[in-house]
């Protein structure tokens, strides 16, 4: 019996097209013993930032050996690389975009292969507005039943994988200057602020000619009241207890946020 591994998903398909289905098929085709997990498929369309983030809050979450298959590609069928990367706890594979960038800064790669070997693809002559049915899935599905890594194409060097970083959070005389790098579906507004700059202080954020201040969880204050907050991926964030903080207070990915600590 082929080993039984965890295959992880994200995209910015969405669930109203057969796309993501198309992509379990194509597993199942290779492998019906793997075990697939949607990390998400909501993804803003294009949105390499927010897969990117979504990417690196869900890795440390699963077995050694997952391969987690991450597609946003608005560079499907150019030039843009098809890779697999090895870490010591599982894989990557995807479009050579940036949205690994947030896992490689934070564990070393092994390895990495550009996946040039169509013997691992769903045909030799794959869409070029599909990679994710015809190159991503059955690579993800070989890798996960075992087939090794040097196989799937050409070694690379990871240093020369694309990166893209967060914004810069700068400090000042009176806390931090940062950004919003991630709005989830609740219109929580995710800044670029770590956490680990407020704990144990008495804080407050900045935002417009208002200030939104520091506590612990979302029912420290009124419903629709604003509040903000450590989260549990450990950047501060703006909520609304009860509502969207996003609507509310008309704030989107980029803007500029500050906090102050007295």
């Amino acid at each position: 019996m082929l080993p039984n591994k965890f295959i992880t998903l994200l995209s910015d398909f969405g669930l109203s097209d057969v796309y993501v289905g198309a992509i379990k098929g194509i597993i199942a085709q290779i492998n019906p013993q793997l075990t697939v997990v949607d990390l998400t498929h909501q993804i803003p369309p294009q949105n390499i930032a927010a897969a990117r983030f979504c990417l690196i809050n869900a890795y440390p979450y699963f077995p050694v050996g997952t391969v987690h298959v991450a597609v946003v590609d608005p560079g499907v069928g150019s030039s843009r690389r098809a890779v697999a990367v090895e870490f010591a706890a599982g894989f990557l594979v995807g479009p050579d975009n940036g949205l690994f960038s947030g896992v490689l800064s934070s564990y070393p790669a092994v390895a990495a292969i550009e996946l040039t070997n169509s013997d691992y693809w769903r045909t030799t002559q794959p869409s070029t507005t599909f990679h994710g049915r015809d190159i991503f899935a059955p690579v993800a599905a070989h890798l996960a039943s075992g087939v090794p890594l040097e196989k799937l194409g050409r070694a690379i060097d990871p240093a020369t994988l694309v990166n893209i970083s967060i914004p810069e959070c700068n400090l000042t005389n009176t806390g931090a200057v940062g950004c919003i790098q991630y709005i989830d579906r609740f219109g929580n507004l995710v800044t670029n602020i770590p956490g680990t700059l407020v704990q144990g202080k008495t804080w407050y954020v900045q935002v417009a000619n208002s200030s939104i201040p520091g506590h612990n969880t979302y029912s420290d204050r009124p419903p629709g009241i604003a509040i903000a907050l450590v989260g549990s991926h450990g950047w501060v964030e703006i909520a609304i207890n009860g509502g969207n903080a996003q609507s509310q207070l008309q704030l989107n990915w980029g803007s500029v946020i500050e906090i102050a600590i007295s």
